[in-house]
């Protein structure tokens, strides 16, 4: 029987995890396996190779893989709407898309005063219809996960779109390099990671909360967990509010007091994470090249 994946650091973590569950690989041959978004009506997933600029299918009823869009823009962080629709964010548009039932692609942002955006990188969507985006530089810094090019905005920031208006507003402009966020499951909190690290020397590596108010209005904006090992990048909540984040040695979960409490082991960096299965149930997890899962006693939190 091989090694269990699973590590306890607080007995906390004890129920969160079946100790003869193992790491499930599902697929490899990636570059940088990125933004997966779980679609329940097909039982599939979908999530971005973004180096080959391509986004993968997996079947989760057959166990196969197919490509489901090449080019993809070099597509990065995904998720799905309330409508079941599939959001994206292409770093090589330097947009945030939504592909729509018959196929057809639309532009939900691509600019912020009247300058197009850096390269959105992370996206998730509010139960008004809201979306909410981060844009850091990653795929602006080479020609490796987009186009090289210059920056036309003041700095990463993280920005709303209006669900009925479209307008994109700037909802928090303080970070070094947003990344992943999600809301909270009443959505009255949102997480949003800084991995300022990458390019500033002893800049952030950790999550930060902020309280949501009225129109997107954000406030707060405290630290609530420093990554242990490299950075955080994508993460998401489970029904109980714990966040179950990628970083450099697997998926660290954490307590919603920000107690680290348990991690599951995964032999590469981990960028992101998504739950899935007919009872949200199963940890699909984006390692570097490869596609893994993990069957969990516990349940993923509604995300759009």
């Amino acid at each position: 029987m091989p090694d269990s994946p699973f590590e306890i650091i607080d007995k906390r973590f004890n129920r969160l995890f079946i100790p003869t569950a193992h790491l499930d690989v599902l697929f490899t041959g990636c570059r940088w396996a990125e933004g997966p978004a779980y679609f329940p009506a097909g039982r599939y997933l979908i999530w971005s190779d973004n180096p080959n600029n391509r986004m993968l299918r997996y079947d989760e009823c057959g166990g196969t893989v197919s490509v489901f869009r090449q080019p993809s823009n070099y597509s990065n962080g995904n998720t799905v709407d309330r409508m079941g629709r599939l959001v994206s964010c292409e770093h090589g548009a330097r947009r945030v898309s939504r592909t729509e039932f018959d196929g057809a692609v639309t532009t939900i942002a691509d600019r912020y005063n009247g300058k197009r955006l850096n390269s959105p990188n992370d996206v998730v969507v509010k139960s008004d219809g809201s979306i909410w985006f981060t844009d850091p530089t990653y795929g602006i810094d080479s020609d490796y996960e987009g186009h090289k090019s210059e920056s036309e905005q003041d700095g990463s920031h993280v920005y709303r779109v209006d669900p009925k208006s479209g307008e994109v507003a700037k909802v928090a402009d303080d970070f070094v390099k947003p990344n992943g966020l999600a809301f909270s499951t009443d959505e009255s909190l949102l997480y949003i990671v800084d991995t300022g690290a990458t390019h500033k020397e002893n800049g952030p590596h950790h999550i930060r909360r902020f309280h949501v108010g009225e129109n997107g209005k954000l406030s707060g904006g405290e630290v609530f967990a420093e990554c242990t090992a490299g950075l955080f990048d994508g993460f998401r909540l489970d029904t109980e509010g714990r966040i179950w984040t990628s970083a450099k040695d697997g998926v660290h979960c954490y307590h919603p007091d920000g107690t680290l409490i348990g991690k599951i082991r995964v032999p590469e960096v981990v960028a992101n994470v998504c739950f899935g299965g007919d009872k949200r149930n199963y940890l699909y997890i984006c390692g570097t090249t490869s596609l893994y899962g993990v069957r969990l006693p516990i349940n993923g939190a509604k995300t759009f």
